[in-house]
């Protein structure tokens, strides 16, 4: 965090040099003549040398308060690139020394009293700032946080030692006590809980977690004590990655940040040309010096680009920590930028848009029974089986409260199903070659099971005493938020596409469930890549979003690429962006994100920029027949108002309009 803690000795330091600048400023205004005739008090404070003490006094504001913008010039003329620190400097120091010499006899008047007040409002316009973009960056300061400075180690003997987080190891065994935060990354070896990680991936609700569960970092523990084994330490851990991702992020120059310099390179050299013709065209008018001069400075002041230079830099900083607070990693903010302009996106089906897990799908009565008796004598009998279809069929009874008795005599059928007693009935749980073989027709299938079966679904039969009574399909779980996901997206004009190495019939089924746009099946992994490149000759704008392993080449060959369900593992390099939560509707999240985030660039830079049009002729006095003249105080009040505008506008990114906070 070393950069963290140089930007806040930064705001330190102009913090500090504004309130002593202000204190050495009164005496300036007091012995001005200038201000004292526009206060009606001319002659109240004049004493002998008070032209001498004037000078003094804005001098140590000159050296003191301006040399930040006097340093800043060097550094710029050095490396070729005058921008606002050029055109600050310019403006002080041509004031300074005009009026230093008519201190020392040269005539015309004194601009003191402007040229400390043009510090003294410089140095507050730097100090908001500068204190904005830090408030922007602190997620990472607030990310390091979450992390405690001990924990309890478990020693060989059963006893505990607290020992400082550098100390930890993989393996090592840690005891979590409810209410603490999980030290690191590990894996749950002994106890039940429930963790708050909301900090860390935007899940609203507490997270159930046992033995054999994955831990993050800095999550919350909740009820119970937990002892986890270590899995990973300092720069591995996912709240250090996170960390590293945002830091990156934010560092990453931009298409819009590079349209922010060219505009900041115009406006200076406009600023100088401009304050140049200005000083020419009133000195060719007749008008004495002082005054071309002050509409010079007036000018150069004026056009100073530094609400321009934050425009860009202070959106992202905020767009970046909004999104990492999220769950939403964003690895490379150019692609971030094209997913505003995304025509379609491509799911991959399996673990995407589908659980990834078998489930019961359909349940259909062959004999007038409820769905709910045919379930009770399923999942009873395939309580004593461990292959994936009885997983499926007691998982469903389960999540439907659906309460069945333990079987007698229990036996697998090899290769066709299962056998026992329910209830002094003996149930069968059987394949379709089952019945083929036994000759057990299917009396009026229907076409609701031909349907299913036409579908890709798994279907199998349930027997009771020889009739059979229903029938069970099971397929991959299509995720509930997967709807909702993908009408989000088509509202916002964006087509939604999959791609799965599925069969044929159960792309169709998935297509059909949640109205995709179109679908590709039975696409090998290595195949994946090239779907996405016929997508992208359609002339469509095309986003991947997969699991970030087996899809890591669809996911570069894609205009964004996005991985899902990321989990612990957030260091995937084949994404740009990662999204932690195994949820679709982070998808256009991001989307919604990055349109509102060029939204907040595009309004920084046209008022960055667009005030100029009307304060540069301004300052340069051609309403001055009609008495409005811009003072340079006065144009350093207008440049600071736009520049605090711009860091109020950045930071309403993530209040009031939906952006991607509000997604739930």
């Amino acid at each position: 965090m070393q950069d963290q803690s140089a930007h806040a000795h930064m705001v330190d330091d102009f913090r500090r040099r504004f309130w002593v600048s202000l204190a050495l400023t009164v005496p300036v205004l007091a012995t001005s003549e200038m201000i004292q005739h526009f206060l009606g008090l001319r002659g109240t404070f004049a004493f002998p040398g008070d032209r001498y003490v004037e000078f003094g006094f804005a001098s140590a504001v000159y050296f003191y308060g301006g040399r930040p913008f006097l340093t800043g010039l060097v550094d710029e003329l050095r490396k070729r690139l005058p921008g606002m620190m050029t055109l600050v400097a310019l403006a002080i120091t041509v004031a300074y020394v005009y009026s230093a010499l008519v201190v020392f006899g040269l005539p015309g008047s004194v601009f003191f009293w402007e040229t400390a007040t043009l510090i003294d409002i410089m140095l507050l316009g730097h100090w908001i700032e500068m204190r904005s973009v830090l408030g922007a960056s602190r997620a990472l300061e607030q990310l390091v946080r979450l992390l405690p400075a001990e924990a309890h180690r478990l020693r060989t003997d059963g006893s505990l030692e607290d020992v400082a987080l550098a100390a930890l190891q993989p393996d090592d065994r840690v005891l979590v006590k409810p209410g603490e935060k999980v030290p690191t990354d590990g894996l749950v070896v002994a106890g039940r809980t429930s963790v708050n990680q909301a900090m860390l991936t935007g899940e609203s609700q507490p997270v159930e977690k046992g033995e054999g569960n994955e831990v993050i970092g800095g999550a919350v523990n909740g009820e119970g004590a937990i002892t986890i084994e270590v899995r990973r330490t300092g720069a591995d851990t996912y709240v250090a990655q996170v960390i590293e991702l945002v830091r990156k992020a934010q560092e990453t120059r931009s298409r819009t940040q590079d349209l922010a310099d060219r505009a900041a390179l115009w406006l200076t050299l406009i600023a100088v040309g401009g304050g140049t013709l200005t000083l020419v065209a009133w000195l060719g008018a007749g008008r004495e010096f002082g005054f071309a001069l002050e509409r010079m400075v007036t000018v150069m002041v004026i056009t100073c680009p530094h609400a321009l230079g934050l425009a860009v830099p202070l959106v992202v900083a905020v767009s970046t920590a909004l999104s990492a607070r999220q769950g939403l990693l964003i690895r490379d903010r150019s692609a971030f930028e094209r997913a505003r302009e995304l025509d379609a996106v491509v799911f991959d089906k399996t673990g995407t848009l589908t659980e990834g897990r078998f489930g019961v799908t359909d349940i259909v009565s062959l004999d007038g029974r409820t769905e709910h008796e045919i379930l009770r004598l399923a999942a009873a009998l395939e309580s004593r089986s461990e292959h994936p279809i009885a997983a499926g069929i007691v998982r469903a009874a389960t999540e439907r409260a659906v309460q069945h008795p333990a079987p007698d005599g229990f036996a697998a059928i090899p290769g066709k199903g299962a056998r026992g007693i329910v209830d002094g009935a003996e149930v069968k749980v059987v394949s379709p070659g089952y019945l083929r073989d036994q000759g057990l027709g299917v009396r009026d299938q229907g076409e609701r099971v031909q349907r299913l079966a036409g579908q890709g679904k798994t279907v199998v039969y349930v027997v009771a005493d020889g009739t059979l009574i229903g029938a069970i399909a099971l397929a991959d779980i299509i995720r509930p938020e997967s709807r909702e996901a993908l009408g989000r997206l088509k509202a916002m004009g964006i087509k939604s596409m999959m791609l799965t190495g599925d069969s044929a019939a159960v792309a169709r089924w998935v297509a059909a469930e949640l109205g995709l746009d179109d679908y590709f099946a039975e696409v090998l992994p290595d195949q994946k890549a090239a779907k996405i490149e016929e997508v992208k000759r359609r002339g469509l704008t095309v986003a991947m979003v997969g699991d970030g392993v087996n899809d890591a080449p669809a996911l570069v060959a894609a205009d964004v690429g996005i991985a899902i369900g990321a989990g612990t593992d957030v260091a995937i390099e084949s994404a740009d962006i990662v999204l932690v939560r195994s949820d679709p509707r982070d998808v256009p999240a991001i989307v919604g994100l990055a349109r509102a985030t060029y939204r907040k660039m595009v309004q920084n830079l046209w008022w960055a920029t667009g005030y100029n049009a009307v304060a540069i002729p301004l300052a340069a006095g051609v309403l001055a027949r009609a008495g409005i003249l811009l003072s340079p105080a006065v144009g350093a009040v207008l440049m600071s108002v736009s520049t605090v505008v711009v860091a109020l506008n950045a930071q309403l990114l993530g209040r009031g309009r939906r952006t991607a906070t509000a997604v739930y």
